[in-house]
């Protein structure tokens, strides 16, 4: 649990809706959004939305996860995300690769495309035109928005998990 504030009391309508996307088991992050029910109802809606109502291929998808984990020094995020990565086919190589200041490495055109998007919009918010129109090559407009809100939403969720020193879970690989 967090060095800085302890769970919230995890019954109650909110806690439910948050087991119920996660398979039944809260996380710590949970627990420590559960001290504001209506924030960790936003946050279960918009997270949920961003993990499985978008177009965006999987591997893509953690890609973008992990990278602002090291961006952010965020370790539980990595842990978190980390085994989904593999399954989505991130391969060892890129998984270290990612936790490179440059990222260099073995990535498609559309992976390479997603991770300058990934990282200009994290370390600068300003997303350059060139960078920009490198990702839109690959991805329509939907891909597009849902790209930039995942960016955006896993920058946050990184934000609160740094800020409240939330630790990756015992025996988790942390990064």
């Amino acid at each position: 649990m967090s060095r800085r504030l302890p769970g919230a009391d995890d019954d109650g309508p909110v806690a439910e809706l948050v087991r119920r996307r996660r398979g039944g088991e809260l996380s710590d992050l949970d627990r420590l959004l559960l001290h504001s029910p209506p924030v960790a109802e936003g946050w279960n809606a918009l997270l949920g939305a961003l993990r499985s109502g978008t177009t965006l291929a999987a591997d893509l998808r953690e890609l973008v996860v992990l990278r602002i984990a090291v961006l952010n020094d965020a370790a539980f995020e990595w842990a978190a995300h980390e085994p989904i990565a593999r399954r989505a086919g991130l391969t060892e190589a890129q998984l270290a690769a990612l936790r490179r200041p440059d990222a260099a490495g073995e990535w498609t055109a559309v992976q390479a495309a997603v991770l300058a998007f990934t990282d200009a919009s994290t370390r600068d918010v300003a997303v350059p035109d060139a960078v920009f129109a490198a990702a839109r090559e690959h991805l329509d407009d939907r891909q597009v928005v849902e790209l930039t809100a995942l960016v955006g939403g896993y920058a946050m969720v990184s934000r609160f998990l740094v800020a409240l020193q939330v630790p990756p879970p015992p025996g988790e690989v942390s990064g």
